[in-house]
């Protein structure tokens, strides 16, 4: 009966927050298109998975078989009648770049996602309810440099559920944390709960905010700014990362400190072979004192 009673109150919130606003008002009709390309693997299937799960105001598109011409993800986008796209390029089936764009005017951010874990994989305690809205939690550092406070803008408008969503519940009852750390973004979802771990996002009220706690609920994941662009996918540069480099670079130049460090084991076992070579010890005319020249067996064991 509980949760009758709660699943009624929620979808009586909805309507109410669905409802007609006054003439002049703004509406936030955010819909947001998920699509990935070809290639993906598991892993970055199952996190486009749970970001579909989280944002009730999302889409999903069939995979995209051109990944050159990114603008045609713009058409796609106006035929599914959304204003953003969450768009999951894979390179070499290993490597993960998030772009998140609105469309079709613009403008786009080029992520590098990195430290992947999925609900699946992590099976943490926390738990929310599928649909409801979430507090969108950001760093004090988006504030002060210009590339951030426009990932913030992005962020907030693609993964802040609107009022006006028909699959979204009408309370909050969980977090979407946003960090900037170590020159990335860290995400993490957290869920509202009591003291003693039971969702208090629906009941809370100012007197027992204090008594609230935050369970990790997953995914987890952070985001390397790569660029920003003027229009969706395309147009002229805001922002470029100087410091990247992609992850291929990465993997020769740690190949290239595996060949160098082979070369040197080579060089040392060489030098030391000429060095033995160099000082072999000569041989004396009483090296042979002690050696017992013997051809008898019986000899021997006398000797012996």
């Amino acid at each position: 009966k509980r949760k009758a009673k709660a699943k009624a109150k929620a979808k009586a919130g909805a309507k109410a927050a669905r409802a007609p606003a006054d003439e002049g008002a703004f509406v936030n009709r955010e819909k947001v298109l998920v699509l990935s390309s070809r290639g993906i693997t598991y892993r970055y299937r199952h996190l486009m998975d749970d970001l579909y799960t989280l944002l009730p105001h999302s889409k999903r598109e069939a995979k995209l078989d051109d990944k050159n011409d990114r603008a045609v993800l713009n058409e796609v986008a106006e035929l599914k009648g959304c204003s953003s796209v969450i768009f999951f390029e894979v390179r070499k089936r290993r490597d993960l770049y998030l772009w998140l764009a609105k469309t079709p005017m613009g403008p786009s951010v080029k992520f590098l996602a990195a430290n992947v874990h999925t609900m699946g994989e992590l099976k943490l305690t926390g738990n929310h309810l599928k649909g409801s809205r979430p507090l969108l939690s950001f760093d004090a550092q988006f504030e002060q440099l210009p590339h951030l406070q426009l990932c913030k803008e992005l962020l907030a408008q693609l993964f802040g559920t609107p009022k006006t969503c028909r699959r979204g519940m009408a309370f909050v009852d969980h977090v979407l944390s946003f960090t900037w750390l170590d020159g990335r973004i860290w995400v993490r979802n957290y869920q509202i709960a009591d003291e003693k771990g039971n969702p208090a996002g629906a009941r809370a009220d100012a007197t027992a905010l204090d008594a609230l706690n935050l369970v990790e609920v997953g995914p987890r994941f952070c985001l390397l700014p790569i660029r920003a662009f003027a229009g969706a996918f395309r147009g002229a540069t805001l922002y470029q990362n100087e410091k990247y480099l992609s992850p291929a670079q990465q993997r020769a130049a740690e190949r290239a400190e595996k060949q160098q460090d082979f070369e040197r084991k080579l060089k040392r076992k060489s030098k030391r072979k000429t060095h033995e070579e160099r000082f072999a010890p000569s041989v004396g005319e009483f090296d042979d004192l002690l050696q017992v020249a013997t051809s008898d067996p019986s000899d021997a064991d006398m000797v012996a």
